[in-house]
Protein backbone atom coordinates (compact mmCIF):
# COMPACT_ATOMS: atom_id res chain seq x y z
CA UNK A 1 0.00 0.00 0.00
CA UNK A 2 3.01 2.29 0.43
CA UNK A 3 4.07 1.82 -3.25
CA UNK A 4 1.11 3.62 -4.82
CA UNK A 5 -1.41 6.24 -3.97
CA UNK A 6 -5.00 5.20 -3.34
CA UNK A 7 -7.50 6.96 -5.59
CA UNK A 8 -10.40 8.12 -3.48
CA UNK A 9 -13.82 8.13 -5.18
CA UNK A 10 -14.85 11.74 -5.74
CA UNK A 11 -18.30 11.26 -4.22
CA UNK A 12 -16.67 10.24 -0.92
CA UNK A 13 -15.19 13.75 -0.59
CA UNK A 14 -16.95 16.56 1.26
CA UNK A 15 -17.21 19.65 -1.01
CA UNK A 16 -16.32 21.89 1.95
CA UNK A 17 -13.44 20.12 3.72
CA UNK A 18 -12.21 18.14 0.66
CA UNK A 19 -11.72 15.19 3.04
CA UNK A 20 -13.40 11.79 3.20
CA UNK A 21 -16.80 12.24 4.83
CA UNK A 22 -17.30 10.68 8.26
CA UNK A 23 -21.02 11.39 8.60
CA UNK A 24 -22.47 12.21 5.17
CA UNK A 25 -25.76 14.12 5.15
CA UNK A 26 -27.76 15.42 2.20
CA UNK A 27 -29.05 18.99 2.21
CA UNK A 28 -32.39 20.02 0.67
CA UNK A 29 -30.42 21.17 -2.39
CA UNK A 30 -29.45 17.55 -3.09
CA UNK A 31 -25.75 17.97 -2.30
CA UNK A 32 -24.11 15.67 0.25
CA UNK A 33 -21.67 17.06 2.82
CA UNK A 34 -19.94 15.89 5.99
CA UNK A 35 -22.33 16.78 8.82
CA UNK A 36 -19.78 18.68 10.87
CA UNK A 37 -18.78 20.86 7.92
CA UNK A 38 -22.26 21.78 6.70
CA UNK A 39 -23.50 22.44 10.24
CA UNK A 40 -20.56 24.75 10.81
CA UNK A 41 -21.36 26.43 7.48
CA UNK A 42 -25.01 26.99 8.42
CA UNK A 43 -25.00 27.54 12.17
CA UNK A 44 -21.58 28.94 12.99
CA UNK A 45 -20.77 30.95 9.87
CA UNK A 46 -24.43 31.97 9.42
CA UNK A 47 -24.48 31.17 5.70
CA UNK A 48 -27.89 30.79 4.10
CA UNK A 49 -26.95 29.38 0.70
CA UNK A 50 -25.69 25.98 -0.45
CA UNK A 51 -21.88 26.09 -0.90
CA UNK A 52 -22.12 24.20 -4.21
CA UNK A 53 -25.40 25.21 -5.87
CA UNK A 54 -25.77 28.66 -4.23
CA UNK A 55 -29.45 27.86 -3.71
CA UNK A 56 -31.17 28.99 -0.48
CA UNK A 57 -30.32 26.81 2.52
CA UNK A 58 -32.35 28.01 5.57
CA UNK A 59 -31.03 27.28 9.05
CA UNK A 60 -34.11 25.21 9.83
CA UNK A 61 -33.74 22.98 6.76
CA UNK A 62 -33.32 19.24 7.27
CA UNK A 63 -30.02 17.42 6.83
CA UNK A 64 -30.84 13.82 5.91
CA UNK A 65 -28.30 11.12 6.88
CA UNK A 66 -26.97 9.36 3.77
CA UNK A 67 -26.66 5.85 5.21
CA UNK A 68 -25.93 4.15 1.88
CA UNK A 69 -23.01 6.43 1.15
CA UNK A 70 -21.65 6.00 4.67
CA UNK A 71 -21.71 2.20 4.29
CA UNK A 72 -19.94 2.47 0.93
CA UNK A 73 -17.24 4.66 2.48
CA UNK A 74 -16.77 2.25 5.37
CA UNK A 75 -16.54 -0.75 3.01
CA UNK A 76 -14.03 1.07 0.82
CA UNK A 77 -11.90 1.99 3.85
CA UNK A 78 -11.85 -1.64 4.95
CA UNK A 79 -10.96 -2.89 1.45
CA UNK A 80 -8.11 -0.40 1.04
CA UNK A 81 -6.72 -0.72 4.58
CA UNK A 82 -7.64 2.87 5.37
CA UNK A 83 -8.65 3.75 8.92
CA UNK A 84 -12.30 2.85 9.05
CA UNK A 85 -14.74 5.72 9.50
CA UNK A 86 -16.60 5.12 12.79
CA UNK A 87 -20.35 4.85 12.79
CA UNK A 88 -21.64 8.30 13.82
CA UNK A 89 -23.81 8.72 16.85
CA UNK A 90 -27.50 9.28 16.30
CA UNK A 91 -28.06 13.06 16.09
CA UNK A 92 -29.87 14.72 18.95
CA UNK A 93 -33.59 15.19 18.37
CA UNK A 94 -36.16 17.45 19.99
CA UNK A 95 -38.13 14.59 21.55
CA UNK A 96 -35.11 13.52 23.58
CA UNK A 97 -34.60 17.11 24.76
CA UNK A 98 -38.24 17.41 25.80
CA UNK A 99 -37.90 14.18 27.81
CA UNK A 100 -34.77 15.50 29.56
CA UNK A 101 -36.59 18.72 30.47
CA UNK A 102 -39.43 16.71 32.02
CA UNK A 103 -36.92 14.57 33.93
CA UNK A 104 -35.25 17.71 35.27
CA UNK A 105 -38.44 18.78 37.04
CA UNK A 106 -40.16 15.45 37.72
CA UNK A 107 -37.22 13.37 38.94
CA UNK A 108 -35.13 15.39 41.44
CA UNK A 109 -32.92 12.38 42.19
CA UNK A 110 -31.60 12.49 38.60
CA UNK A 111 -31.21 16.26 38.26
CA UNK A 112 -27.42 16.35 38.21
CA UNK A 113 -27.24 13.56 35.63
CA UNK A 114 -29.85 15.30 33.45
CA UNK A 115 -28.12 18.68 33.69
CA UNK A 116 -24.76 17.15 32.74
CA UNK A 117 -26.33 15.52 29.69
CA UNK A 118 -27.83 18.84 28.63
CA UNK A 119 -24.52 20.61 29.16
CA UNK A 120 -22.70 18.07 26.97
CA UNK A 121 -25.29 18.49 24.24
CA UNK A 122 -25.01 22.29 24.42
CA UNK A 123 -21.22 22.15 24.21
CA UNK A 124 -21.20 19.72 21.28
CA UNK A 125 -22.36 21.84 18.34
CA UNK A 126 -24.52 24.68 17.10
CA UNK A 127 -27.19 22.33 15.80
CA UNK A 128 -27.82 21.02 19.31
CA UNK A 129 -27.96 24.53 20.71
CA UNK A 130 -30.50 25.50 18.06
CA UNK A 131 -32.76 22.59 18.98
CA UNK A 132 -32.33 23.32 22.70
CA UNK A 133 -33.45 26.91 22.19
CA UNK A 134 -36.45 25.79 20.15
CA UNK A 135 -37.78 23.41 22.81
CA UNK A 136 -37.26 25.89 25.67
CA UNK A 137 -34.25 24.36 27.44
CA UNK A 138 -33.02 27.81 28.49
CA UNK A 139 -36.33 28.69 30.10
CA UNK A 140 -36.48 25.31 31.85
CA UNK A 141 -32.95 25.65 33.23
CA UNK A 142 -33.67 29.20 34.45
CA UNK A 143 -36.70 27.81 36.28
CA UNK A 144 -34.40 25.23 37.89
CA UNK A 145 -32.09 28.02 39.13
CA UNK A 146 -35.09 29.85 40.62
CA UNK A 147 -36.03 26.62 42.44
CA UNK A 148 -32.47 26.41 43.79
CA UNK A 149 -32.82 29.99 45.04
CA UNK A 150 -36.14 29.23 46.74
CA UNK A 151 -34.70 26.13 48.42
CA UNK A 152 -31.27 27.67 49.11
CA UNK A 153 -29.79 24.74 47.15
CA UNK A 154 -26.43 24.94 45.36
CA UNK A 155 -26.33 21.43 43.90
CA UNK A 156 -26.67 21.59 40.11
CA UNK A 157 -26.00 25.33 39.80
CA UNK A 158 -22.65 24.88 38.09
CA UNK A 159 -24.12 22.63 35.40
CA UNK A 160 -27.23 24.78 34.94
CA UNK A 161 -25.23 27.99 34.49
CA UNK A 162 -22.84 26.15 32.17
CA UNK A 163 -25.80 25.27 29.93
CA UNK A 164 -27.09 28.85 29.90
CA UNK A 165 -23.63 30.12 29.02
CA UNK A 166 -23.89 28.16 25.76
CA UNK A 167 -27.47 29.18 24.94
CA UNK A 168 -29.10 32.45 23.99
CA UNK A 169 -32.59 32.38 25.47
CA UNK A 170 -35.14 34.00 23.13
CA UNK A 171 -36.06 37.47 24.37
CA UNK A 172 -39.78 36.66 24.44
CA UNK A 173 -39.19 33.66 26.72
CA UNK A 174 -37.04 35.72 29.08
CA UNK A 175 -39.61 38.48 29.37
CA UNK A 176 -42.40 35.97 29.91
CA UNK A 177 -40.50 34.18 32.66
CA UNK A 178 -39.62 37.44 34.40
CA UNK A 179 -43.29 38.43 34.35
CA UNK A 180 -44.50 35.06 35.67
CA UNK A 181 -41.81 34.79 38.34
CA UNK A 182 -42.16 38.43 39.43
CA UNK A 183 -38.46 39.30 39.16
CA UNK A 184 -37.10 36.09 40.66
CA UNK A 185 -34.95 35.39 37.59
CA UNK A 186 -32.72 38.40 38.27
CA UNK A 187 -32.93 37.92 42.03
CA UNK A 188 -31.82 34.28 41.82
CA UNK A 189 -28.83 35.09 39.60
CA UNK A 190 -27.89 37.95 41.94
CA UNK A 191 -28.02 35.43 44.79
CA UNK A 192 -25.49 33.23 42.99
CA UNK A 193 -23.01 36.14 42.85
CA UNK A 194 -22.76 35.98 46.65
CA UNK A 195 -21.08 32.54 46.62
CA UNK A 196 -17.39 32.72 47.46
CA UNK A 197 -16.71 29.51 49.33
CA UNK A 198 -18.33 26.80 47.19
CA UNK A 199 -16.31 24.62 44.83
CA UNK A 200 -15.66 26.11 41.36
CA UNK A 201 -17.07 29.47 42.48
CA UNK A 202 -15.06 31.30 39.79
CA UNK A 203 -16.82 29.45 36.95
CA UNK A 204 -20.20 29.62 38.69
CA UNK A 205 -20.08 33.38 39.36
CA UNK A 206 -18.60 34.15 35.93
CA UNK A 207 -21.35 32.23 34.16
CA UNK A 208 -23.99 33.79 36.41
CA UNK A 209 -22.97 37.35 35.52
CA UNK A 210 -22.76 36.43 31.80
CA UNK A 211 -26.32 35.07 31.96
CA UNK A 212 -27.38 38.22 33.82
CA UNK A 213 -25.92 40.36 31.04
CA UNK A 214 -27.82 38.38 28.39
CA UNK A 215 -31.05 38.83 30.34
CA UNK A 216 -30.55 42.52 31.11
CA UNK A 217 -30.02 43.17 27.39
CA UNK A 218 -33.49 41.80 26.58
CA UNK A 219 -35.75 42.96 29.42
CA UNK A 220 -38.05 45.97 29.28
CA UNK A 221 -37.27 49.41 30.68
CA UNK A 222 -39.81 48.78 33.47
CA UNK A 223 -37.62 45.95 34.76
CA UNK A 224 -34.42 47.98 34.50
CA UNK A 225 -35.82 50.95 36.38
CA UNK A 226 -36.87 48.71 39.30
CA UNK A 227 -33.55 46.97 39.92
CA UNK A 228 -32.83 46.61 43.63
CA UNK A 229 -30.02 48.06 45.71
CA UNK A 230 -28.76 44.52 46.45
CA UNK A 231 -28.43 43.89 42.72
CA UNK A 232 -25.92 46.73 42.32
CA UNK A 233 -24.08 45.82 45.52
CA UNK A 234 -23.50 42.30 44.20
CA UNK A 235 -22.34 43.47 40.76
CA UNK A 236 -19.96 46.03 42.26
CA UNK A 237 -18.85 43.40 44.79
CA UNK A 238 -17.88 41.06 41.96
CA UNK A 239 -15.72 43.78 40.42
CA UNK A 240 -14.15 44.60 43.78
CA UNK A 241 -13.36 41.07 44.91
CA UNK A 242 -12.32 39.68 41.54
CA UNK A 243 -12.39 35.91 41.43
CA UNK A 244 -14.16 35.83 38.04
CA UNK A 245 -12.95 35.48 34.47
CA UNK A 246 -12.18 38.39 32.14
CA UNK A 247 -15.34 37.54 30.23
CA UNK A 248 -17.23 37.75 33.52
CA UNK A 249 -15.74 41.17 34.32
CA UNK A 250 -16.79 42.54 30.95
CA UNK A 251 -20.26 41.07 31.41
CA UNK A 252 -20.60 42.80 34.81
CA UNK A 253 -19.57 46.10 33.23
CA UNK A 254 -22.13 45.56 30.46
CA UNK A 255 -24.82 45.07 33.10
CA UNK A 256 -23.94 48.38 34.78
CA UNK A 257 -23.83 50.16 31.43
CA UNK A 258 -27.28 48.87 30.45
CA UNK A 259 -28.72 50.11 33.77
CA UNK A 260 -27.02 53.54 33.67
CA UNK A 261 -29.64 55.56 31.72
CA UNK A 262 -31.91 55.69 34.79
CA UNK A 263 -30.92 58.30 37.38
CA UNK A 264 -32.14 56.11 40.24
CA UNK A 265 -29.81 53.31 39.12
CA UNK A 266 -26.83 55.67 38.89
CA UNK A 267 -27.42 56.80 42.46
CA UNK A 268 -27.61 53.20 43.68
CA UNK A 269 -24.38 52.36 41.83
CA UNK A 270 -22.57 55.31 43.39
CA UNK A 271 -23.88 54.39 46.83
CA UNK A 272 -22.55 50.86 46.23
CA UNK A 273 -19.06 52.31 45.64
CA UNK A 274 -19.06 51.73 41.88
CA UNK A 275 -16.99 54.82 40.96
CA UNK A 276 -14.16 53.93 43.33
CA UNK A 277 -14.07 50.27 42.22
CA UNK A 278 -14.15 51.17 38.53
CA UNK A 279 -11.14 53.44 38.97
CA UNK A 280 -9.34 50.70 40.89
CA UNK A 281 -10.11 48.23 38.10
CA UNK A 282 -8.87 50.65 35.44
CA UNK A 283 -5.64 51.23 37.38
CA UNK A 284 -4.86 47.53 36.84
CA UNK A 285 -4.49 48.34 33.10
CA UNK A 286 -7.12 45.99 31.70
CA UNK A 287 -7.66 45.06 28.07
CA UNK A 288 -9.00 47.56 25.53
CA UNK A 289 -12.65 46.49 25.64
CA UNK A 290 -12.69 46.54 29.44
CA UNK A 291 -11.30 50.08 29.47
CA UNK A 292 -14.00 51.23 27.04
CA UNK A 293 -16.70 49.74 29.25
CA UNK A 294 -15.24 51.23 32.44
CA UNK A 295 -15.01 54.70 30.93
CA UNK A 296 -18.55 54.32 29.58
CA UNK A 297 -19.96 53.58 33.03
CA UNK A 298 -17.83 56.28 34.70
CA UNK A 299 -19.17 58.87 32.28
CA UNK A 300 -22.76 58.09 33.28
CA UNK A 301 -21.94 58.08 36.99
CA UNK A 302 -20.14 61.41 36.74
CA UNK A 303 -23.37 62.92 35.43
CA UNK A 304 -24.58 63.05 39.05
CA UNK A 305 -23.04 65.14 41.82
CA UNK A 306 -22.34 62.22 44.17
CA UNK A 307 -20.63 60.36 41.34
CA UNK A 308 -18.33 63.30 40.64
CA UNK A 309 -17.57 63.68 44.34
CA UNK A 310 -16.62 59.99 44.57
CA UNK A 311 -14.49 60.34 41.44
CA UNK A 312 -12.56 63.30 42.91
CA UNK A 313 -12.14 61.53 46.24
CA UNK A 314 -10.03 58.88 44.54
CA UNK A 315 -6.46 60.11 44.11
CA UNK A 316 -6.05 58.22 40.86
CA UNK A 317 -9.27 59.30 39.14
CA UNK A 318 -8.08 62.15 36.94
CA UNK A 319 -4.73 60.45 36.37
CA UNK A 320 -6.08 57.18 35.04
CA UNK A 321 -8.64 58.86 32.77
CA UNK A 322 -5.96 61.21 31.43
CA UNK A 323 -3.65 58.29 30.75
CA UNK A 324 -6.22 56.63 28.48
CA UNK A 325 -6.61 59.63 26.15
CA UNK A 326 -5.03 58.86 22.74
CA UNK A 327 -3.82 55.50 24.05
CA UNK A 328 -6.73 53.08 23.64
CA UNK A 329 -9.35 53.83 20.98
CA UNK A 330 -11.60 56.60 19.63
CA UNK A 331 -14.40 55.32 21.88
CA UNK A 332 -12.12 55.60 24.92
CA UNK A 333 -11.08 59.13 23.86
CA UNK A 334 -14.72 60.14 23.69
CA UNK A 335 -15.63 58.84 27.15
CA UNK A 336 -12.42 60.10 28.79
CA UNK A 337 -12.83 63.66 27.47
CA UNK A 338 -16.50 63.76 28.46
CA UNK A 339 -15.65 62.56 31.97
CA UNK A 340 -13.02 65.30 32.37
CA UNK A 341 -15.46 67.82 30.93
CA UNK A 342 -18.04 66.96 33.60
CA UNK A 343 -15.47 67.00 36.41
CA UNK A 344 -13.93 70.34 35.44
CA UNK A 345 -17.29 71.97 34.70
CA UNK A 346 -18.60 71.42 38.21
CA UNK A 347 -15.27 71.61 40.09
CA UNK A 348 -13.58 74.80 38.96
CA UNK A 349 -11.08 75.10 41.78
CA UNK A 350 -7.34 75.27 42.08
CA UNK A 351 -7.09 71.79 43.56
CA UNK A 352 -8.48 70.25 40.37
CA UNK A 353 -6.27 72.51 38.25
CA UNK A 354 -3.18 71.45 40.18
CA UNK A 355 -4.12 67.80 39.84
CA UNK A 356 -4.54 68.26 36.07
CA UNK A 357 -1.04 69.71 35.90
CA UNK A 358 0.43 67.04 38.14
CA UNK A 359 -0.87 64.12 36.05
CA UNK A 360 -0.07 65.91 32.74
CA UNK A 361 -3.72 66.25 31.84
CA UNK A 362 -3.14 69.73 30.41
CA UNK A 363 -0.37 68.39 28.21
CA UNK A 364 -2.63 65.58 26.96
CA UNK A 365 -5.47 67.98 26.16
CA UNK A 366 -3.14 70.27 24.22
CA UNK A 367 -1.91 67.24 22.30
CA UNK A 368 -5.48 66.21 21.53
CA UNK A 369 -6.08 69.61 19.92
CA UNK A 370 -3.34 68.76 17.41
CA UNK A 371 -4.70 65.26 16.84
CA UNK A 372 -6.96 64.06 14.04
CA UNK A 373 -10.15 63.44 16.02
CA UNK A 374 -13.78 64.52 16.09
CA UNK A 375 -14.27 68.33 16.21
CA UNK A 376 -16.64 68.09 19.19
CA UNK A 377 -13.87 66.42 21.26
CA UNK A 378 -11.48 69.23 20.39
CA UNK A 379 -14.12 71.72 21.44
CA UNK A 380 -14.59 69.90 24.76
CA UNK A 381 -10.82 69.86 25.35
CA UNK A 382 -10.62 73.60 24.63
CA UNK A 383 -13.50 74.26 27.05
CA UNK A 384 -11.74 72.29 29.79
CA UNK A 385 -8.52 74.28 29.33
CA UNK A 386 -10.40 77.59 29.11
CA UNK A 387 -12.41 76.93 32.28
CA UNK A 388 -9.18 76.49 34.28
CA UNK A 389 -7.04 78.93 32.33
CA UNK A 390 -6.51 81.41 35.18
CA UNK A 391 -5.17 78.67 37.48
CA UNK A 392 -3.06 77.08 34.74
CA UNK A 393 -1.46 80.11 33.06
CA UNK A 394 0.76 81.00 36.02
CA UNK A 395 2.06 77.48 36.53
CA UNK A 396 5.78 76.94 35.95
CA UNK A 397 4.90 73.46 34.68
CA UNK A 398 3.54 74.68 31.35
CA UNK A 399 4.52 77.30 28.79
CA UNK A 400 1.79 80.02 28.86
CA UNK A 401 2.20 80.62 25.13
CA UNK A 402 1.36 76.96 24.38
CA UNK A 403 -1.69 77.13 26.61
CA UNK A 404 -2.82 80.40 25.00
CA UNK A 405 -2.39 78.95 21.53
CA UNK A 406 -4.37 75.84 22.41
CA UNK A 407 -7.27 77.68 24.02
CA UNK A 408 -7.40 80.11 21.11
CA UNK A 409 -7.87 77.32 18.55
CA UNK A 410 -11.13 76.31 16.91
Amino acid sequence: MDDYEIEIPQYFICPISLQIMKDPVTAITGITYDRECIEHWIFKSRNTTCPVTKQPLPTDSDLTPNHNLRRLIQAWCTQNSVDRIPTPKTPLNKFHLIKLLKDLHLHPQNQIKTLRQLELFAAANERNRKYMAEVGVGKGVLSFIITCFDKDQVSGLEEALGILNFLRIPAAETRQLITVENGKVIESLTWVLGFDEIENHVAIKSNAVIVLRNIIETVSSKVLERLKREFFKRIVGVLKQGGITQQGINAALHVLLEACPWGRNRILMVESGAVFELIELELSTPEKRTTELILGVLFHLCCCADGRAQFLSHRGGIAVVTRRILEVSPAANDRAILILSLITKYARNSAVSQEMLKVRCVEKLCKLLQYDCAPYLKEKARQILTSHYHDLKDSPCIDPSILSTCTAQL
